[in-house]
């Protein structure tokens, strides 16, 4: 299918981006805004602000899920397009933030130069996915695709130590109506995002398509020890935690780097008990991120965590646990999608470029329930979960052209 002129306004979305950076502003490029906080609701009513100015019905739904709609000439199941509206503490501008903003400047678009489509395009901001406020993440899709358990918003506790049902309450939004955040009417999402890597960057290329998304497992590991002082205490009968969890870093570290791309595991999150610097710990408590997207890899590096803790803590004479507070298995986009996004790149003069996610994303819990697909734009170093994350203006157009054509190319024609 040929593409048609499709007119993306750079000055806008550079517009839109910058006055979106302003709720949780650090006073620099840091942005930190998380689910169902005053800057959250800021951002939401923004939001809905500009949807009312491009004509665009908005809602919210009882997740806090914001959607805006560009309803159809014909009923039937929508496309969908959107990403996250939550961020790191402290994150960047456009992990998330953009791809919510470009679906709704590819819509806008759409809709003052056509008019209405044949099948009705909605736009999503999914209130949290990042995990920044909650342990776990994708709270907004997981409410859309029905997999938020019975009580679950009573039981989950934040960081912050309120739960996800008090902090629901603290923005009027009601906790007991998440069920009817489900949706079962949306045949294709596409989720525009910036990449969060350097593999477009150190190959020269603005955009690619992801054919499959990183399987990711999140364990909280706790190593028990005993508390004494540093220095009236021999090394050889301590039990300290800190060391331990020491062990299972770098023994981690070397194995997976024996395995090269893609494979990823990280620590990032710790927690010492009492954390003084003259006492031997008494606990440690860490996050252990694994990520690999070929699921027979990924559970093979998952294996090797759960060994490698328990080894190294009964190695130093540890008590230990873990739990899984988050599990994810790779998830492959549907190829139709793809084979056509990557054709609308080709059109448009884009080289195409197919790549895995190294990230997770919303896109794996809509593939739960829809078609899925996902368009990364370049990241400037590669960063991404900071403030100095970037994107240039020129490359978040030509994500946006792809999307746009894309929409066009499934619900005009």
């Amino acid at each position: 299918m040929p593409i048609v002129p499709i007119e993306i306004d750079a000055g806008l979305i550079a517009r839109l981006l910058e006055e979106m950076s302003q709720h949780g502003s650090d006073g620099g490029t840091g942005v930190s805004r998380v689910a169902y906080s005053p800057e959250w609701s800021d951002a939401i009513s923004t939001y809905r602000g500009w949807c009312e100015t491009a004509g665009l019905e908005s809602r919210l739904d009882a997740a806090g899920n914001v959607w805006a709609r560009l309803e159809g000439t014909r009923t039937g199941p929508c496309v969908v397009t959107g990403s996250h509206t939550d961020t790191q503490v402290p994150g960047g501008r456009y992990d998330g933030t953009l791809g919510w903003l470009a679906g709704f400047v590819a819509v806008a678009a759409l809709k003052e130069q056509f008019g209405a489509p044949i099948r009705s395009i909605e736009v999503v901001g999914f209130c949290e996915e990042e995990g920044s406020r909650f342990p776990g993440n994708f709270w907004g899709s997981r409410a859309i695709t029905g997999a938020i358990r019975a009580g679950e918003a009573d039981r989950i506790v934040g960081w912050d130590g309120m739960t996800v049902a008090q902090a629901m309450r603290h923005v009027d939004l009601d906790p007991s109506l998440l069920p009817s955040a489900e949706r079962s009417d949306i045949d294709r999402f596409v989720e525009l995002h910036i990449e969060q890597g350097p593999v477009l960057e150190s190959e020269g290329l603005a955009i690619g398509i992801v054919d499959v998304i990183t399987g990711m497992r999140h364990y909280l590991v706790t190593l028990q020890g005993t508390a004494n002082h540093a220095g009236a205490f021999p090394m050889d009968l301590r039990r300290d935690p800190v060391v331990a969890m020491a062990d299972v870093v770098q023994q981690l570290t070397t194995h997976v780097e024996s395995l090269g791309r893609p494979a990823v595991t990280t620590i990032g999150r710790i927690e010492v008990t009492p954390n003084g610097g003259a006492i031997v710990a008494d606990r440690v408590e860490f996050v252990i991120d694994v990520r690999h997207p070929e699921p027979s890899v990924f559970e093979g590096l998952c294996a090797n965590v759960e060994e490698t803790v328990q080894r190294c803590a009964g190695t130093r004479g540890l008590e230990y646990e873990w739990s899984v507070i988050a599990d994810h298995e790779p998830t492959p986009s549907d190829p139709g999608m793809v084979a056509d996004l990557l054709e609308t790149m080709e059109q448009l003069g884009l080289p195409p470029r197919v790549m895995h996610s190294g990230a997770g994303h919303d896109a794996m819990q809509m593939a739960q329930r829809s078609n899925m697909a996902m368009i990364f734009v370049r990241s400037k170093d590669g960063r991404s979960h900071t403030p100095v994350e970037f994107s240039n203006t020129e490359d978040i157009v030509r994500g946006i052209e792809v999307l746009a054509q894309y929409l066009y190319r499934v619900c005009y024609d």
